[in-house]
C-alpha cells in the first residue's frame, strides 16, 4: 500500500510517501514493514523496519516526523490504487497515529 502526503520539512514544501507492506504470517500473526519517502529518496526512520502492527509503524512515522520538523497536510493524501482491501481499512481505523498532538 502506497500513501502519498504533500507536507514541509523545515519549512520547505515536499512530498512524502509511506509505503506499507504487510507479511502475513499465518491466520493469527503478520508483521508490517514501512517505509518513509521524502521526494524520491528513501530516509531511514529512528527503530527497526518491521512492526508487529500497523499502528505502531504509524507512531514511529509521528515520532520521526516530530524529531525532524516533517508535517504532513492530511486532506492532500492520495493512495495509489493497488491495494489489499483490508489493508486500507486498517490504515484508515489506524491513521490518526500519524496526525496525533
Amino acid at each position: 500500500m502506497v500513501v502519498q502526503y504533500q507536507g514541509k520539512q523545515h519549512g520547505i514544501p515536499t512530498t512524502f510517501t509511506l509505503r506499507i507492506i504487510g507479511n502475513n504470517l499465518s491466520k493469527s500473526s503478520s508483521n508490517y514493514q514501512i517505509d518513509l519517502l521524502v521526494g524520491d529518496k528513501q530516509i531511514p526512520t529512528f527503530t527497526t523496519f518491521i512492526h508487529q502492527s500497523l499502528s505502531n509503524c504509524l507512531k514511529e512515522i509521528y515520532l520521526f516526523r516530530k524529531h525532524n520538523g516533517i508535517s504532513f497536510d492530511a486532506s492532500s493524501e492520495r493512495i495509489a490504487p493497488k491495494l489489499v482491501p483490508y489493508d486500507l481499512a486498517l490504515f484508515n481505523h489506524q491513521k490518526k497515529a500519524l496526525f496525533m498532538a
